[in-house]
């Protein structure tokens, strides 16, 4: 299943690993905020979560870097790149159901 599909599907959770301070100042509906640098100490935390996770950021370079980590430890997820490329899949599928 691709990331796209994931996120039109509504399925996992939804992970922004931005800066608490860039999270308020937008994000996807319904996602969580665990910033990139606060991954490790959250491990078990992420593993309760409903998976995949999908991970967006600013611009998809924390969120690949996150993925490679939580991939590490043996989470399922997906990079999902920007939160804003994430936001319009939501919307997409919100509008079509």
């Amino acid at each position: 299943m691709s990331v796209n599909q994931i996120i039109q599907n509504q399925e996992g959770t939804i992970v922004d690993v931005r800066t608490h301070a860039e999270f308020q100042g937008g994000h996807v509906a319904g996602s969580i905020n665990i910033p990139v640098n606060e991954l490790s100490q959250r491990i078990e935390e992420l593993k309760n979560l409903k998976s995949p996770l999908v991970l967006c950021c600013a611009s998809g370079g924390r969120s690949a870097m996150a993925a490679h980590l939580l991939k590490q430890q043996g989470i399922a997820c997906y990079d999902g790149g920007s939160w804003l490329s994430v936001n319009y899949l939501k919307n997409q599928s919100v509008s079509v159901l």
